[in-house]
């Protein structure tokens, strides 16, 4: 008996011992370079509701691990993910012991990366850890393909422009409700103080917003979660600018509660890449938060950059044949120094106070308010009564003489004419002569001058508001919903910045046909403007928006999924400050306030095959709001809208096949969307686009603005994507990638032109768009690439790149039937020599050639008595490669005969225009890290 109670006393005890053992898993994760702790590295276990931040001495630890095979997740900005398998043993706690993360290269890449927001096409002015998702903190290896290796050639994820996208800071949109796009200079410069980011792709729920169909970026600047440390770097490059220094310490949270960030940077270059684009940019980060206890956090944000950028100039291909393709028509030489009379500035700062507060364990309330002003300005000449300034002006290029041209028809012996072209202005004469500008301006004899150097001028107010709820309802449900306020106060108007050696400059409008159409600004008639005062034009615009949206997730152990819906108010108004002479009656004071009223519906689904497979799928369908510089189609000069302007309906559905694995990721992707009823306003001087009024002295109107409108556009984009990358060895990576799209247009929408001589919008009926491709990006991409890792801390990557059907922006104008009508006919009748098959050969859309781009990276790091020292560098497009990044066709020869003349000559004067990609180019960056 005494044995039997003895024996069942300590099967007991074993029995309890078993049972008070944790099923679980911990570990400690260090830097691989400094072998110090990692504090908020985030540690999932994936396909479940774990997640945890680690602490101070870099430790984390689950408990309740379901038993079985298991995939662990460790990631944190600025370094490599590490995806483990581990096993889990009932009854067991499994100690990983210590994790290395390595430093992610890719960050310095980022560095090196010449954003397409930063090309001279653009002259106008998210994830919890509460649950463990597919959301990756850091880009997939497709996105890093179309970032760091198509980007250059101005590669769009799936054709979209970035307005079909939210960029955020804390929660915060940054794109502007003038046209839906970020601007990115606001933050250009600020790379360390920006690491913090969150990615989605397509319609993917995030935690901040509904979003767009090209997914969502959201930037945090919380000053707790930044790494401790000062990080100090110098970059040289022969990009966009040549020199960079930057800045940055984080302090860390202290012992009362107090934490900040600071950062400083600056981008400069007397001479970019191409001819005369100088470059000046500064840039001030501060982020300071204070913690008042365990559920209230308060942290304020400012950022202020301030840059100026140089343009370039799209060209001919004449003009890229005489003088090559890094030509730049718009700088001449002053004083020994290039000045270049397109310069665009950006002056925007912002300052952000976020509230953090922690309603209970489960529920988080954010609450941001944001007060943004400042100023864009884009530069050009004006002039009254002198030649136009501009070296490519078609008069004079050779082709002027030598192309049959209706106006200029070249008969009889055309010996004196090829004369003529060789003796061009061009060709002696390629940039802008500013002295002779001085000259013309003080022989006049009022003193006005008559030529001037003004910037278009918007000067926005906003303030923003908004509130962001993360809550875990249950194990397996999460809910997050958000409301925010926009307020908009826009000054637009043209800024006179330089008389060049004039006395003042006349407020007058030398195409106007009669008096009234003379004056921009009735109530002030003849002005004589000097520098820094308005003229031309003189408006505000106003806007009030309003969006919520709400989501549920729900995760299972083989399936998650969820819904999400938003509704979007949208209010614009017009007040105009001039009473402009063509619209007396409807350009002066606040117009009628055009209200849209939108909402969106989207959800999706995650298919757990195993642990390592994964089907997802994604749907939404939506109504946005048209841009507000849509809406008013020639705002500058008066209050009117775009008639029966309505929102734009937009579906899209995408389908992947993922695989995740320790040594092979892969991600394949199928998708389809549909923007439809979308309206298009572009503004640009007319360079001889003419209305038929009648008029002959209006036919040569080659500085007139004009406003183009487009509307009911239908535009379809599907493909595939495809992205892979395999852990040969533990040093050696190969990566593919690919991206095969088809991005046209779906309909037949219809064109108007702005006619101010009739003060009326005159329709040009139907333009016949359908199945002609989209302009904007390539529509095949594909990548490999090849990176070795040495455990010593240096590496080495190549990559080759092929890019194909890229696409000139067609002309609208030239696609309606107005193309094929006699304007000499008194009935309009077509004209009556027209040859099918030549109109169709020159209404063929061109594609331009496809290229090869090989680009090399490398890098090397070294730990020196405590401190970090690195290198980094790229060199791009290895083989000098030249090609076309982009393109316009021109709309002056608006006719059938007209065209044909131009482009039978061989050597059109009205040529397309076109934008061309950097050759060879290198980014140095040395930093220290302590």
């Amino acid at each position: 008996m005494k044995k039997l109670v003895i024996s069942t006393l300590f099967v007991m005890q074993v029995f309890f011992v078993f049972a008070q053992t944790t099923t679980g898993i911990s570990g400690k994760v260090l830097d691989a370079k400094t072998q110090k702790p990692l504090q908020n590295v985030v540690a999932s276990i994936q396909n479940t509701n774990l997640t945890q931040l680690t602490d101070a001495a870099g430790k984390f630890s689950f408990g309740n691990v379901a038993v079985g095979n298991q995939l662990l997740q460790i990631r944190t900005t600025g370094f490599k993910d590490q995806l483990l398998p581990i096993e889990i043993v009932a009854g067991k706690m499994l100690d990983l012991g210590t994790i290395v993360l390595e430093e992610d290269q890719s960050v310095e890449q980022q560095a090196s990366l010449v954003t397409i927001t930063e090309s001279d096409l653009g002259d106008d002015n998210s994830g919890s850890e509460s649950t463990s998702s597919l959301l990756q903190a850091s880009k997939d290896a497709f996105q890093q393909a179309a970032a760091f290796n198509w980007g250059q050639a101005r590669f769009r994820i799936r054709g979209l422009d970035n307005e079909y996208s939210n960029t955020m800071i804390n929660g915060v949109s940054m794109n502007k409700i003038y046209d839906g796009r970020p601007q990115w200079g606001n933050w250009g410069g600020l790379n360390d103080a920006t690491r913090n980011q969150e990615f989605t792709m397509g319609s993917a729920p995030s935690d901040y917003t509904f979003g767009g169909i090209l997914g969502t970026q959201e930037i945090n600047t919380r000053a707790s979660i930044y790494r401790p440390g000062t990080r100090v770097s110098f970059s040289g490059t022969n990009t966009n600018y040549n020199w960079r220094m930057m800045g940055t310490h984080v302090s860390g949270m202290d012992k009362d509660g107090w934490a900040y960030v600071i950062s400083a940077g600056r981008r400069w270059a007397v001479e970019g890449y191409f001819e005369g684009t100088d470059y000046s940019a500064n840039s001030i980060f501060a982020s300071v938060e204070k913690k008042f206890n365990d559920k209230h956090s308060l942290n304020f944000t400012s950022i202020y950059a301030e840059n100026s950028r140089g343009k370039n100039s799209p060209n001919t291909a004449e003009v890229s044949r005489i003088a090559g393709t890094k030509y730049n028509s718009y700088w001449g030489w002053q004083d020994g120094k290039k000045r270049n009379s397109r310069d665009k500035n950006v002056e925007e700062p912002i300052l952000m106070l976020s509230h953090y507060w922690k309603l209970s364990s489960k529920t988080n309330l954010n609450t941001n308010v944001t007060y943004q002003t400042g100023r864009i300005g884009n530069s050009r000449l004006d002039f009254q009564g002198a030649n136009n300034p501009d070296p490519t002006y078609y008069r004079n290029l050779p082709s002027y003489y030598t192309a049959t041209y209706n106006g200029t028809t070249l008969v009889g012996n055309q010996e004196p004419y090829l004369t003529q072209a060789q003796n061009a202005t061009f060709l002696t004469n390629r940039q802008i002569n500013w002295n002779a500008l001085y000259q013309a301006n003080q022989n006049t004899a009022a003193g006005n001058s008559v030529y001037v150097l003004y910037e278009d001028r918007t000067d926005d107010t906003q303030l923003t508001a908004n509130s962001l709820l993360n809550s875990q309802l249950s194990d397996n449900i999460s809910f997050n919903a958000g409301a925010t306020f926009r307020k908009l106060r826009s000054h637009n108007h043209k800024n006179l910045l330089d008389l060049l050696g004039g006395d003042y400059f006349l407020n007058i409008d030398t195409f106007g046909s009669n008096y009234n159409q003379t004056q921009p600004d009735l109530n002030n008639q003849n002005g004589q403007i000097v520098e820094n005062q308005s003229y031309g034009y003189n408006y505000n615009m106003f806007a009030n928006t309003l969006d919520a949206f709400t989501q549920f997730k729900f995760n299972y152990k083989k399936v998650d999924f969820y819904l999400a819906q938003t509704f979007v108010r949208s209010e614009y108004q017009r007040e105009g400050l001039y009473r402009n002479g063509y619209y007396p009656n409807n350009s002066f004071g606040k117009s009628n306030s055009t209200t849209f009223e939108n909402f969106g519906f989207k959800g999706g689904m995650t298919y757990k095959i195993t642990g390592q497979h994964y089907l997802t799928g994604n749907a939404v369908y939506m109504t946005k709001a048209p841009s507000m510089r849509n809406v008013f189609p020639n705002a500058r000069i008066n209050n009117n809208t775009v008639e029966d302007i309505d929102s734009e309906n937009i579906t899209s559905a995408d389908v992947s096949y993922i695989i995740r694995a320790p040594k092979f990721k892969a991600r394949l992707t199928g998708y389809y969307s549909t923007i439809k009823n979308a309206t298009e306003t572009s503004f640009f001087f007319a360079d001889g686009v003419s209305f038929d009024d009648g008029d002959p002295s209006t036919e040569d109107a080659t500085s007139n603005f004009v406003a183009e409108t487009v509307t009911g556009i239908n535009k379809k984009n599907m493909g595939a994507e495809l992205g892979m990358e395999y852990q040969v060895t533990s040093t050696i990576k190969v990566t593919a990638n690919a991206a095969y799209g088809q991005f046209t247009y779906d309909n037949n929408p219809t064109v108007s032109l702005n006619n101010d001589a009739l003060a009326t919008s005159v329709s040009f009926g139907e333009a016949k768009l359908k199945n002609y491709r989209l302009p904007g990006s390539p529509q095949e991409a594909y990548s490999v690439g090849l990176e070795y890792r040495d455990p010593k801390f240096w590496w080495i990557g190549a990559n080759a790149n092929y890019l194909a059907s890229n696409y000139i922006d067609v002309a609208p104008l030239l696609r309606t039937n107005n193309f094929f009508n006699n304007p000499a006919d008194p009935f309009g009748l077509p004209f009556s020599d027209i040859d099918d098959a030549r109109a169709e050969q020159l209404l063929k859309q061109e594609r331009f050639d496809d290229f090869y781009l090989v680009n090399l990276s490398g890098g090397k790091s070294w730990r020196v008595k405590g401190k970090t020292i690195g290198i980094f560098a790229t060199v791009n497009n290895v083989f000098d490669v030249t090609y076309k990044t982009g393109g316009f066709e021109q709309s002056r020869n608006a006719n059938y005969r007209e065209l044909n003349q131009d482009v039978s000559s061989g050597t059109p004067v009205f040529a397309p225009k076109y934008f061309y990609g950097y050759g060879r180019t290198y980014f140095v960056n040395l930093y220290v890290q302590f």
